[in-house]
């Protein structure tokens, strides 16, 4: 009986990724591992170790060498577990795609073998390249086309609490899985570089495509941990106008202990178990501080340090998070309220309206809208 008919092949990336389409990713985990899509799982034809071979002897030997080292290694039990994984995401994902680097031998011979199998499973023409050229452009084009308003605000007001509330946001912390400050690390990695770019990407691809050219971004630098803003994104970023979001000294010292200490705790343990993520976290806290000792001075380190390791102590000892609130409040006085007054200062003339939060999402909703 022979294989259902196979649905084309593909060079629509803007269909894909709008509609979130399931991927086979045949490129080998290394390459996988510096960067793909959201949707896309790592099933590779080859293991990195077999990639690394097969490539030596295209070098050495010609490409008619390369194929027969590579059917070499990858026969028998091997291949037939290769397949068998293939066939199991395409008959769970039947409305997917595969693909390799550029569209051709891997994601070819991947074809071939589940067309063998009695499964016909598209690829995607051009491959990983192309469809990380398409985004690539798509920010590109967002930065030239497209209208920006910015949250700033000192820390701890609650500016990505202020995206939660637009349809017209776009997160950039939340893509790049960081806070974006010197304590914004979370329990989980951040993506690499290029998974950064292709979610956020993609994102900006789905709500142009819903009609918004007017996007809401948080005042950020460049770098958002290690994760680097596209760099036509951020130079518009830098022109756009603000919009300033104000709290009280208390409530921000509230809405810190919450994010940095309880939550991020809570996310701790919850990634490592109670007693490891516990520890995990309070080094991670530490590890923060001693990052900016140039900047804050050694003897404003060693008193914030003291202080935190007492609050560290005591919050392991019993759950309890009050002491805390000394050190944030210090490092808010004495590092970062010196560092937002200098930037409100340079940036002025660039603040279109002031407020609080709910105050903010109002103008924003109604100013900034799609």
């Amino acid at each position: 009986m022979s294989p259902p008919p196979l649905r084309q092949d593909s060079a629509d990336y803007r269909e894909i990724f709008l509609h979130d389409l399931p991927l086979i990713d045949t490129r080998a985990p290394v390459e996988f591992n510096k960067g793909s899509f959201p949707n896309a799982v790592s099933l590779p034809l080859m293991t990195d170790s077999e990639r690394q071979q097969v490539g030596t002897c295209y070098k050495q030997q010609g490409q008619q060498a390369a194929i027969a080292l590579g059917h070499e290694l990858v026969g028998g039990k091997v291949k037939e577990a290769r397949v068998d994984a293939w066939a199991e995401f395409a008959r769970t994902h039947p409305d997917g795609y595969l693909f390799c680097f550029r569209g051709g031998l891997r994601s070819q011979i991947t074809q071939q073998w589940l067309y063998d199998a009695g499964i016909p499973y598209p690829r995607i023409t051009g491959g990983y390249k192309a469809m990380r050229h398409f985004l690539i452009e798509e920010i590109e084009r967002a930065a030239r086309e497209c209208d920006f308003t910015l949250v700033g605000g000192m820390t701890g007001t609650g500016k990505t609490e202020v995206l939660a509330q637009l349809d017209n946001a776009v997160d950039l912390e939340g893509h790049a899985n960081h806070r974006g400050s010197s304590f914004g690390k979370k329990a989980s990695p951040q993506p690499p570089q290029i998974g950064f770019e292709n979610a956020l990407a993609i994102d900006v691809l789905k709500q142009r495509h819903s009609g918004s050219n007017r996007f809401v971004l948080e005042d950020e630098s460049r770098l958002i941990g290690r994760c680097s803003v596209p760099l036509s994104l951020h130079r518009a970023m830098q022109t756009s106008p603000l919009v300033w979001l104000e709290d009280s000294r208390e409530s921000r010292i509230e809405r810190i202990l919450k994010d940095y200490v309880i939550d991020l705790c809570t996310e701790f343990e919850n990634t490592f178990g109670g007693e490891i993520g516990a520890q995990k976290f309070a080094e991670t806290l530490r590890n923060n501080l001693a990052n900016i000792t140039r900047r804050l001075g050694g003897e404003r380190y060693q008193k914030l340090d003291t202080i935190m390791h007492s609050a560290l102590t005591q919050q392991l000892r019993d759950g309890t998070v009050d002491q805390h609130r000394e050190w944030i409040a210090a490092l808010l006085h004495d590092y970062y309220d010196p560092m937002y007054d200098y930037q409100l200062e340079k940036n002025g003339s660039r603040i279109l309206f002031r407020g609080n939060q709910q105050e903010v999402v109002a103008f924003l909703r109604e100013h900034c809208r799609i």
